[in-house]
């Protein structure tokens, strides 16, 4: 049977026209205002944009995700607006919904559900949430991925190709053709509902010794390779607790620490994708009301499975930072991939590795930013190098190094916007105690092959 949605030439000439015709109007526009010395236009240009980049779906919004997770990267009136990408994108209507569900289960969808809502429950760049009542009376999130979205993905990932080719003649300083392997593997992988399929039942089986953190179940008999029906868990969105006391920002802010933390320190495991709208805050009935006592893990798009040797080099490096060990520093550096390492583009590494590292390097209790307002937040460690690469470069970032690097930026953003004091020192350190890189590679193994899944080479 002929897959009709698999990569299409015609599909893709489409992608190409839509994105050309959407984000190059708007750039044409913001550009316009500039060259002719106008001001003002932020929040009309911020809504046009954020129209056209949720209406495009795929990798082109996730870029626009990526940067809304970070307070403050953007003008306000651009954050403020792209933030709602995060889970609120722009729907498909039911008509659509109907011939896609139609096209993953047949002509008698319909009855296997004892409901189905089809106004989704959130729109994201590749899918929408639907919700659903099964047969048996059990509440359901159906994902439902857009149509043709193979092609939209190898359309956006060419054009990504252009834009860093581009971005190499323009800075030099930093290759990242290696980066755009590691994105794209990721992209395609997220396409195939499948292997979230197997992810979601990966992090079941870490985190089932971690109760402040809830995965969802899988209902195979409901899923394909483009549709995944899981389990539906109650929650809130996150950012509606960024004004609550302290005491409950510190209960979210570590079931999120240890969310993230413990299945790559243990399993090798990162969730490269932590934006607000892959999150919800679960509670708990008291007779004050609802509590909450920690988090809803929803997404499983955007996971990476590392080579035990490479999280063996995340705790070297935080092992001879911590303790002055220069040469254990640059071992860590080399394991991950970085070449021609001279002691200045060492020095260079370090001021971004410190900056990154620092709040777990930290014995005592505090925020992220440690008292730099979120505006500022890691804008001198970036600039200076930048600026050291600019002389020294150029420099090829290993692709492995790139969502670990972006899922920790984005992490330390969910930590920024909770406003979260605690030891993250100690809170990082009860994950590696007693780590060694065999008992979590044999660790690794054997969730992997539970779940049906293969380490990659």
């Amino acid at each position: 049977m002929n897959d009709t949605e698999q990569n299409r030439l015609s599909a893709r000439a489409a992608r190409y026209a839509r994105v050309g015709t959407n984000v190059g109007g708007v750039a044409a526009r913001i550009a316009g205002a500039r060259l002719f010395g106008k001001s003002g236009g932020d929040s009309a240009n911020a809504t046009a944009l954020t129209a056209a980049l949720g209406s495009l779906k795929g990798p082109i919004m996730k870029v626009a995700q990526l940067l809304a997770t970070i307070p403050d990267a953007l003008p306000p009136e651009y954050a403020d607006a792209l933030q709602q990408l995060q889970s609120d994108a722009p729907p498909m209507g039911a008509a659509f919904v109907k011939r896609r569900m139609q096209a993953e289960l047949g002509p008698g969808w319909a009855e296997r559900f004892a409901a189905f809502d089809l106004r989704p429950a959130a729109a994201a760049s590749l899918g929408q949430v639907h919700r659903a009542t099964g047969l048996d009376g059990k509440v359901l999130a159906c994902k439902l991925q857009y149509p043709d979205m193979p092609s939209a993905v190898e359309a956006d990932l060419s054009q990504l190709q252009v834009l860093f080719s581009i971005h190499r003649r323009m800075s030099p300083a930093v290759d990242l053709r290696e980066a755009l392997k590691e994105i794209a593997a990721r992209l395609r992988e997220e396409l195939d509902y499948r292997q979230e399929a197997k992810h979601a039942a990966l992090y079941r089986l870490m985190l089932d010794g971690t109760p402040e953190v809830s995965v969802p179940d899988v209902v195979d008999s409901l899923s394909t390779d483009r549709l995944l029906t899981m389990g539906w868990l109650n929650g809130e969105k996150l950012l509606d607790y960024k004004d609550a006391d302290l005491e409950t920002r510190n209960r979210i802010g570590g079931a999120m620490f240890k969310a993230w933390w413990f299945p790559f320190s243990h399993y090798g495991v990162i969730h490269g994708d932590p934006h607000f709208g892959n999150y919800t805050v679960r509670s708990q009935p008291s007779q004050d009301g609802p509590v909450p006592d920690g988090i809803n893990l929803l997404d499983y798009g955007c996971i990476r499975v590392f080579p035990p040797r490479f999280v063996g080099g995340v705790v070297d490096l935080y092992q001879g930072l911590l303790h002055g060990e220069r040469a254990r520093v640059v071992n860590a550096y080399e394991t991950w991939g970085f070449k021609g390492l001279s002691n200045p583009l060492i020095d260079v590494l370090n001021i971004w590795a410190k900056f990154i590292y620092g709040p777990i390097l930290d014995d005592r209790v505090r925020t992220i930013a440690d008292g730099v307002q979120p505006g500022h937040y890691g804008r001198k460690e970036a600039f200076a190098v930048h600026k050291a690469l600019k002389e020294l470069g150029p420099i090829t970032v290993p692709r492995e190094f790139v969502f670990m690097d972006r899922a920790a930026v984005g992490l330390g953003g969910v930590f920024l916007h909770l406003r979260a004091e605690m030891n993250f020192y100690r809170l990082f350190n009860e994950q590696i105690d007693g780590f060694t890189l065999d008992a979590m590679a044999k660790r690794q193994s054997a969730a992997l092959a539970a779940v049906g899944m293969v380490r990659e080479k």
